[in-house]
Formats: C-alpha cells, sequence, structure tokens
C-alpha cells in the first residue's frame, strides 16, 4: 500500500503540465538519436547538463531520463531496416529484425519491436517501484569476482549459441576480447595492440565494430552478389498487424526477457546490451524453433527488445538507491544529479522523493507516448526499403561514414571502419557469428578490470572466483552453457550410429 501510495504522489508529480512536456520532448529526442548511429544517448545527455542546471532537479532527471530509454527504444528502428544498430543495447534485435525486413516484414518487426518495448519497459518500472530498495541492497552484494563470472556467462551463453561451430564462436569470441584490450592499459600505462600508432592509443570504438562488422559487411556482400541485388518488392512493409497465434508466440519471451532484463540492469555494469543479449540467447535455448532465429523468427525480435529496455529501467536501481552508476549513460545521469544539488543513495528516497518517485511515475507516461509515437510512424519509416537498391546501399554507406567521422573527426576511423567492414564480409562468408564478437568487444574492459580486482584484493589468489557461492554458480553454468551442446551433439551422433 506504501508503494502505491507513493506512486500516486510521483503521477502527481510527473502529470504536471511542464513536466508532461519534458517526458514528451525526451522520448522523442531520445527515438530520433537512438535511430541515427553515431550520436548514442551519452553524447545527447552531456550536452543536456547545462540546459538542467537551472531546472528543478525532478524535471531535469524526467527529461534526461526520457532521452536515455527513448534511445533505446528507437535504436532497434536502423538496426531492423538497415543493420545498423543506433546504440549497443539494440544490436541482439538487428539479428532476426533484419531478415524479417528483408522478407517483406519490416513493418511488422518494428511493430513487434515497439510492443515489447513498452512491455518490457511497463514490467520494469512496476519492478522497480516494488523492490527497489531491496534489490539495491542485493547489488551490493556483487563484488569483482561475481562480475566477472557474471561477464564469462554472458558470452559463453551467447557463444554456446553459434549454430554451425562451437569452435568458431569462441575465435570470435577471443577476437572480440582482443579488440577490446587495443590502447593504454590504465593500471600499468603498457602499450597494447596499437603497432606504434598514436590512433590506437584510446582504443576502438565499439561503434566502429559494429556498423563495420553489420552494416558496412551487408553493403559488400550486397555488392558481391552482383550491383546490390535484386529491387525490393513495392510492398515491402508488409502489415503492421500481428496474429493472435503471433501475439500468443511472443507474449511468454517478451514477458521472461522482462523480468531477466530488468534484473540484468540492477547489476551496475550489466545494462542494457547484455541483457539484450542473455533475453536472446534464452528464447533461442528454450524455443522449440530454435534453429530458426537469426533467419526471421518473430521472438528473436521481441525478446532482446524487451529486455534491453526493461534493462534500461533496471538501471536506476543502483543510480538512485545506492549512487552507483551502471553504464556511461547512468554515469551522466549520476554527474547531472550531482550538478543539480541531489546526491543519489539510501537517504534519496526520505530525502528527495519528488525526484525518485516523479522519475518513476515519468516512465510509465514516458512508455505511453513512445508507443503512440512511433505505431503511426512505422509506415513512413520503414518507407525507406522501398528505396532503389543502389540507392539504399548508398544511404547505408553515409550513415556508417557520418556516424564514425562524427564521434572524433579521424580520417582513421572511417579506415577502420573499412577494414572491419571487411572482417564481417569475410565472417560471413566462411561462416563465423558476429554475435560473440561484438558481445566480447562490450564485456572485455569489465571482465579484465573485475578480474584484476579480485586478485589484488585476495592477494593473487585464483580460487576467489570459486570461494564465493555467487561466482562459483554463474561459473559452473557458464561451463554447462559450453559444454552441452556439445555432450547433445554425441548423444545424437551416437543414437543415428545405433
Amino acid at each position: 500500500m506504501e508503494s502505491f501510495n507513493n506512486l500516486m504522489y510521483g503521477f502527481g508529480i510527473a502529470l504536471e503540465p511542464m513536466n508532461l512536456v519534458y517526458v514528451f520532448a525526451g522520448v522523442f529526442a531520445g527515438t530520433i538519436i537512438g535511430m541515427l548511429p553515431g550520436l548514442g544517448p551519452i553524447s545527447a545527455l552531456a550536452l543536456m547538463i547545462p540546459l538542467t542546471f537551472a531546472m528543478d532537479p525532478a524535471s531535469g532527471l524526467i527529461l534526461m531520463a526520457g532521452v536515455y530509454y527513448g534511445a533505446i527504444f528507437g535504436g532497434s528502428t536502423s538496426s531492423i531496416l538497415l543493420n545498423a544498430p543506433g546504440v549497443a543495447g539494440t544490436v541482439a534485435t538487428s539479428f532476426d529484425g533484419y531478415p524479417m525486413a528483408k522478407q517483406g516484414m519490416a513493418g511488422k518487426a518494428l511493430a513487434i519491436a515497439a510492443y515489447a518495448s513498452f512491455v518490457g519497459g511497463t514490467i520494469s518500472v512496476v519492478f522497480l517501484m516494488l523492490v527497489a530498495p531491496l534489490l539495491g541492497k542485493v547489488a551490493v552484494s556483487f563484488g569483482p569476482a561475481e562480475y566477472f563470472a557474471l561477464m564469462v556467462l554472458g558470452l559463453t551463453a551467447v557463444v554456446s549459441l553459434s549454430d554451425k561451430s562451437l569452435v568458431k564462436g569462441l575465435i570470435a569470441a577471443v577476437i572480440g576480447v582482443m579488440i577490446s584490450i587495443i590502447g593504454i592499459d590504465l593500471q600499468t600505462g603498457t602499450e597494447r595492440y596499437t603497432f606504434g600508432t598514436l590512433h590506437l592509443l584510446d582504443g576502438i570504438d565499439f561503434l566502429v565494430v559494429a556498423l563495420g562488422i553489420f552494416a558496412l559487411a551487408e553493403v559488400f556482400y550486397m555488392l558481391l552478389r552482383g550491383g546490390g541485388g535484386k529491387e525490393p518488392p513495392r510492398n515491402a512493409i508488409g502489415s503492421l498487424k500481428l496474429s493472435k497465434s503471433e501475439v500468443k508466440e511472443i507474449a511468454a519471451p517478451v514477458g521472461r526477457s522482462s523480468v531477466l532484463g530488468f534484473f540484468t540492469g540492477v547489476l551496475p555494469g550489466a545494462g542494457a546490451t547484455i541483457g539484450s543479449f542473455l533475453g536472446y540467447s534464452m528464447e533461442k535455448r528454450l524455443a522449440k524453433d530454435g534453429d530458426t532465429f537469426g533467419k526471421g523468427n518473430i521472438k528473436g525480435v521481441a525478446a532482446p527488445e524487451a529486455a534491453n529496455n526493461a534493462a534500461c529501467t533496471g538501471s536506476f536501481v543502483p543510480l538512485l538507491t545506492l549512487g552507483v552508476p551502471g553504464s556511461g549513460t547512468t554515469a551522466v545521469l549520476l554527474g547531472a544529479l550531482l550538478v543539480m544539488g541531489v546526491t543519489p543513495g539510501p537517504a534519496m528516497l526520505v530525502d528527495r522523493p519528488d525526484v525518485f518517485w516523479g522519475v518513476i511515475a515519468s516512465m510509465y507516461i514516458g512508455n505511453i507516448f513512445l508507443l503512440v509515437l512511433n505505431l503511426p510512424l512505422i509506415p513512413l519509416i520503414a518507407k525507406i526499403l522501398d528505396m532503389p537498391r543502389p540507392l539504399l546501399l548508398a544511404l547505408i554507406l553515409i550513415f556508417c561514414m557520418v556516424g564514425v567521422y562524427g564521434m572524433s573527426f579521424s580520417i582513421f576511423d572511417l579506415l577502420l571502419l573499412l577494414g572491419f567492414g571487411l572482417i564481417g564480409l569475410g565472417m560471413r562468408l566462411f561462416g563465423f557469428p558476429t554475435a560473440p564478437l561484438i558481445l566480447a568487444l562490450i564485456l572485455g574492459d569489465i571482465m579484465e578490470e573485475s578480474m584484476r580486482r579480485a586478485l589484488q584484493i585476495s592477494g593473487g589468489d585464483w580460487m576467489t572466483f570459486i570461494d564465493k557461492p555467487i561466482s562459483l554458480a554463474l561459473l559452473v553454468v557458464a561451463a554447462l552453457s559450453l559444454t552441452l551442446p556439445l555432450i547433445k551433439k554425441l548423444v545424437v551422433a551416437r543414437r543415428v550410429r545405433a
């Protein structure tokens, strides 16, 4: 009853006319930012800090939070239509969303993404309202050893889904980890894999790799097949309506992925990207038609979209209740709160309930705005597929180049983009999965940092990873995720021989 009363208090703040305007402006701007590769919510939020300085803290956080989850919501558009993920959290959406678009079901894929995002965001807000203080305490119990084990589990879960070859999946993951550690080691100051060039001292940005491996590789692949391929059919958008059987088919994956995504987002350092990959891998394992994932399965779109939006909301738990940012985006939000004179932490529920409950209530409203805003625009946005194929390929190429060049204004990054485009083409031609490489790139830094901290705390004792129950359990599950597919293949082979 107390949570309900607090929520009503939050709605009283969120429903103020100006705060409604801020919610709409935030989710609208976030949607546009998510659609455009290269912008990203971090840079947008950083630019907003001076704007929110003079605002009421509740209003300022409502606006910035809207940009954050709006960008995750909108990032699915470029993933589905162009195979160019706008934000890291929507990479998994492209695995089945883009094949659906190529099959003339772009409208349905975008509609599924919108519905799943709405449900995932709404379920996670309910969890945020009910269990935020309790989960904040649980998140504190995760130390470096537990985080390392969690990252290993996330990576092995995706590697084990490699359809054709587990070995190729492991090779892709190792390459991803190697790319993630390029640059200066912040602990020792050692240069790693820089090859003597100053351009690599800061490492390689995720966007360069993602756009090269997915979008540019797709352009090269289409050109390799001959002049950009065939013209798309005139009704390439397809219907936006979902049949009763399709709704029933995605209902359970959306529900499961929403819960998984929220609890993943609660853990600092996990976030929407890991949540979406875990949601996708869980559904592929559970589905009877798991072999069709990656070929246009609607559950492969619904699961990661529900998970990434739920994880986005879940990341507010450590931010608001502990003052611990779980990602670069929430770190910017933490900085904005401190600038506005609000100190997140356990006392925030008592000292600034207007900020805490006002933001939670605004997320309910923001998710409704996102659904109402995006569904009518789907036919208009999906018209991009009606373009002649050569023009569409040129558009993808321009998106990639502008997005990458706009980050650092470096010609070297454009050369890296070209290089990763060729690598992505080679992986596609020789059957190497791209998901393990991308996830390893994202998790590599966190894995290394967590491993080093755990070893420093334990005095170099590697047993620290199995002495703690949580990390031991996570590592056991990670080992099983790799070995069970092999055991399954051996059993099937024996049955065939018998």
